[in-house]
């Protein structure tokens, strides 16, 4: 379902895209890429110059190399525009520091140490925040998503968001081999820590 209509007139100033692309590599690794983009809707005055409507203001990107395992084998980071040229661009090199993360275990909080203030960009940082989610998607193509990972354990999707509440509707339903109704729900120990992948040795 769509928003609703705007309660009052309007016009558009500002567009950020943030776009993610997760590939499988014929090395049997994967690559996430995320970009995100910046752009005025009008000429916008920078204390570098103009920066004409429709020209974008930052357009930056990372990309992560990972195994089946999650962990962070190659990461680079690149800006083609930034406010700064010059100076912003040169930060790109220190998203090497990615290497050797493993982004189911405490990566959003590991990147906020690593790139906090001015040892990163902003952007490049806050990219980092949908790298995760992007990898399950990605690595999810290659698992039954009614087996899961690990045929006989419970799908990593399970009680991770409201519609898969393994109390509710959908996974009576849908996975009824895993519905467990409210009561067995409270005192069922068996889930995985909620940032976990199930890892297939």
């Amino acid at each position: 379902m769509p928003l609703p209509p705007s309660s009052a007139p309007r016009k558009i100033i500002h567009t950020r895209s943030i776009s993610l692309d997760g590939w499988k590599r014929e090395d049997g690794l994967w690559d996430i890429e995320a970009r995100l983009t910046d752009v005025k809707h009008h000429a916008y005055v920078l204390s570098t110059g103009v920066r004409v409507k429709g020209d974008a203001l930052h357009d930056m990107w990372i990309r992560i190399t990972i195994d089946w395992h999650l962990n962070v084998l190659d990461a680079v980071g690149s800006i083609d525009t930034s406010p700064y040229p010059g100076s912003c661009e040169t930060i790109g090199p220190a998203y090497r520091q990615l290497v050797g993360l493993n982004l189911a275990r405490g990566f959003r909080r590991a990147t906020r140490e690593l790139f906090e203030k001015t040892s990163g960009c902003t952007h490049l940082t806050e990219l980092l925040n949908s790298l995760p989610s992007a990898a399950i998607q990605t690595l999810g193509s290659e698992v039954d998503e009614i087996e899961g990972a690990v045929p006989g354990q419970k799908p990593f999707q399970l009680d991770k968001c409201h519609a898969l509440d393994t109390t509710g509707e959908v996974v009576r339903r849908y996975y009824p081999r895993w519905y467990c109704g409210e009561l067995e729900a409270a005192s069922d120990t068996s889930s995985s820590k909620k940032d976990d992948w199930p890892v297939i040795d």
